[in-house]
């Protein structure tokens, strides 16, 4: 089955892949060692090379990153990792919030408790695919935009107003709030399963596919399956592929 994650260092196996072939790709890299990982190894600046040659023009990366404290001082990677991108090809499209709500992560005693990290969303080009989310509760009265006769001319020409009321729900902002930590799974970094399908569902269409080069546990794979995407994905550590590919291939049953 070619959506299941292949065991193996990511650059190598990017190597092995066609020029443009990947419509999107979600990924939470293992940053500044915030997490200790199997078989970790990153070589950052030849990944986003490989990433930027295999993404289709248009195509999108929604790189997920945060930053360590170290001696008092945040070490800055996910900003030197984003201008690097820009660099070598890529739109910095937006940056977006993982807002993780309520879950105080790695900082500095004499400052206030970091709850988020970066999603940077990169595009090959000018982007090809956006289908947004209109989940954002309007504060005005929901209805629809329609025309009506207005006031009338003395020569007797009516001149028509528009009137414009709000629909109930407008587009979602770019800070994506999740209170869930994602699935219990015996893997260090697993991100929500929703913040990836939002993802897979704002910059892709069905039957596109979609890339993870730090597969972890499968999350982006499940995801996509469940959402009628195809999936490639690389994982350094045998035992999370084997976790990741269990969940692939019980995403792939749910769809039968």
């Amino acid at each position: 089955m070619n959506n299941l994650v292949k065991v193996g260092d990511c650059l190598e196996i990017m190597r092995t892949m066609e020029d443009g072939i990947i419509d999107l790709t979600v990924t939470s890299p293992p940053y500044d060692n915030l997490r200790q990982y199997n078989g970790y190894s990153f070589d950052f600046e030849n990944i986003a090379k490989q990433l930027y040659r295999i993404t289709k023009p248009g195509g999108v990366v929604v790189w997920v990153v945060g930053d360590a404290t170290i001696k008092g001082s945040e070490t800055g990677t996910s900003f030197k990792q984003a201008l690097y991108f820009k660099e070598i090809g890529f739109n910095l499209h937006d940056t977006m919030i993982y807002l993780k709500g309520g879950q105080g992560a790695t900082g500095s005693n004499k400052a206030y408790w970091q709850d988020f990290e970066y999603m940077f969303v990169l595009s090959k080009g000018f982007i090809k695919t956006f289908n947004p989310i209109e989940d954002r509760r309007n504060k005005t009265k929901a209805g629809i935009k329609l025309e009506s006769a207005g006031h009338r001319h003395q020569n007797g020409e009516v001149k028509k107003k528009r009137i414009i009321i709000r629909k109930e729900t407008g587009r979602r902002l770019n800070v994506w709030e999740y209170h869930e930590s994602g699935t219990r799974i015996n893997h260090p970094a697993v991100f929500p399963e929703k913040l990836a399908q939002d993802h897979i569902l704002s910059w892709s269409n069905e039957k596109d596919l979609v890339f993870d080069p730090f597969a972890g546990s499968g999350t982006t794979g499940k995801m996509a399956i469940l959402n009628y995407r195809n999936f490639i994905g690389c994982e350094i550590s045998a035992e999370y592929a084997e976790i990741a590919n269990a969940r692939i291939l019980r995403a792939h049953e749910n769809n039968l």
